[in-house]
This record gives structure tokens, sequence and C-alpha cells, in this order.
């Protein structure tokens, strides 16, 4: 069932922030309102809340974010690009100001993020083409949703991410190996220390954040209840045809190149321990006229290390491709 909503949470409305109580605690904008100043939109999916960003108007732009971010890694772009266009961010089911629900209550898995990401869409009505903007497990979200709607898709930016399994010169890192295979490691280290989250404060970006950025990206995994998505998320890479997502994963990656209709640019954080250079080169070629751009001084946080550079890249890209 898909049901719109508007937010009965506070809203910022006196500029104040967003506080939500979700599994009993309260994440709470406030502390750092001046850096995410939106207004809060919900659509009720299978009895869950999934919180989207719905800013502008114009042909619509739609950010998907990975792990373990949310919306507020966008902010950037959804200031900037919402002033000629609709943009629409939508934080997946466990993450942002959505409902965290149990594994018991939510399939933490890529057709479940695809499936919500259709739903949200469809319950917008757009009636325009879509640019999408993906990064991290975004993009594998991204590309599985475009390519089954790919008469609605008009561009494709990508960032940091993947639509296809493990380039052969990748091996999976160490890290996200212990916590994909070694329960008694994980659950306590991701669910009860937020290891995941913290780590990605210090590793993902090349720039160290101030204060409020981090308290921006990882307030919304402030319990061991709320934290379920960042252990999900790399629980549910794909490795062996016996986990749950390698066969959608082998379907995009079969289909990858049905994207070469589309207009894509590509950015590119080079220091990224996971998304790393094997995976642009992967991008590039696969999509050998793209417009690509590596930055050497940034990491997997890209917007965060380049905000005005890969901002004012994005609105070019789109200005010399509109219709």
């Amino acid at each position: 069932m898909v049901k719109n909503s508007l937010t009965t949470i506070n809203k910022d409305a006196l500029g104040q922030g967003i506080k939500r109580k979700i599994n009993g605690v309260t994440l709470d904008t406030g502390e750092f309102k001046e850096l995410y100043p939106f207004t809060p939109n919900f659509i009720t999916l299978n009895s869950h809340k999934l919180h989207y960003l719905d800013k502008g108007k114009g042909s619509p732009v739609v950010m998907v974010h990975g792990n373990p971010t949310w919306s507020f890694y966008f902010r950037t772009l959804v200031r900037d690009l919402s002033k000629s266009h609709r943009v629409i961010v939508p934080d997946h089911i466990g993450c942002g100001l959505s409902d965290k629900p149990s594994e018991k209550e939510y399939d933490y898995t890529l057709s479940s993020r695809v499936k919500d990401l259709d739903s949200l869409i469809q319950s917008l009505e757009l009636d325009q083409k879509i640019t999408l903007i993906v990064h991290d497990w975004g993009g594998m979200i991204g590309c599985a949703w475009a390519l089954k709607n790919l008469d609605r898709i008009e561009r494709i930016v990508v960032t940091n991410t993947s639509g296809f399994h493990l380039p052969p010169a990748k091996r999976f890192p160490l890290r996200l190996w212990l916590i994909k295979y070694l329960t008694w490691f994980a659950v306590p280290a991701v669910l009860g220390l937020n290891l995941f989250s913290r780590a990605a404060l210090y590793m993902a970006p090349v720039k160290p954040l101030s204060p409020k950025v981090k308290k921006g990206l990882s307030a919304p995994y402030n319990s061991w209840k709320n934290r379920i998505a960042t252990l999900r998320f790399v629980q549910d890479i794909p490795l062996s045809p016996k986990d749950p997502s390698h066969e959608l994963v082998t379907w995009v990656d079969n289909n990858l190149d049905r994207l070469k209709t589309v207009p894509i640019m590509i950015l590119w954080g080079r220091h990224d321990f996971v998304f790393d250079l094997s995976f642009f080169d992967e991008w590039k070629h696969r999509f050998p006229n793209a417009e690509a751009h590596v930055f050497k001084d940034a990491g997997h946080y890209l917007f965060e290390d380049k905000p005005v550079e890969t901002s004012n890249l994005i609105g070019q890209f789109m200005k010399n491709y509109s219709c």
C-alpha cells in the first residue's frame, strides 16, 4: 500500500529544525539546521514511513544515496539545483528521517530498495523525464530502476558507485568482509558502537569534516535499532549466487549497456578504498563517451570534499543536455 502523507512531526517553521522520534529515540536536526533547512515529506510504504525532500520546480532530479549517508549528503546540490529543477531526495528505509523497522518488519535487500524508489516516483506523478544522481549503493538502486524505466530517464550522474559486480582487478575489502560474514563482530561493532557510520566520517572524505557536518551525517544512526540499515547494506553486498541480491545485480550488470542511449557524467573521488579507480575504469570502459572527471584530492564523500566544483559541473552538464 502506498499513501502520501504530510508529516506530523515538528517542521522547520521557525527555523528550529526537525524532530522525529524513531524507535524511542529522537532525531533532532536543530544542531545543524542551517545546513539542512528543508521541509520534510513522507510517503507510507507497507506501514513504513519513507522520508523524502521535494524542493523546487521544473524538470525532476532524483538523488539516490548509499550507506551510511542520507539526504543530508546531497544538501548542496539540493540548494543549487532546486533553483531551476524539482529536486527529490528519498531517505531509504532505515536511513535519515525514514522509519527504521526491524529485519522481521522489512526486507533490507536491493530489491526492496528499488521497489521503494519506484513507489515514491510513481506516487509523485512526474510528467517529465528524470535526471538521476547516484552515489554508493544508490548507483545500483538507481540503475536497476532506470533500466526498468529507460523511457523516463533524461540524464544520469554517477559518483563513486557501481552498476556491476566487483571489477576483475578489485578485491573485496577486508573491513567489509568482516562486517558481512562475522556476525559476532559486526552486530556489536556496527549496531552497538556505530562503527560503520563513525568510521566513514574520517575515512570517506579527504578534507576533515566540520563538527556540524559530522553530526549531520551521523545523526540518524543514534541507537542500536536505528543503525540496522548500516549493517544490512553491507551484508546485502552480493559476492556469490547464494546472496539474495546476486540475481538482481547480475541482471543490472548484464543490461547496463542499455543506458548508452542516455547522457552520462561520471564524477569520482580518487581516494576511495571501496569504490576505487577500478570501478571508475569499468564505468569508462562501458561508457567511453561519458563525460568524466576524477578529483585527485577527494574521497568517497565527493560532495563533501568538492561541493562547489561538483555542483557547477552537474549544472553545466544538465544545461548541455537539456531537452
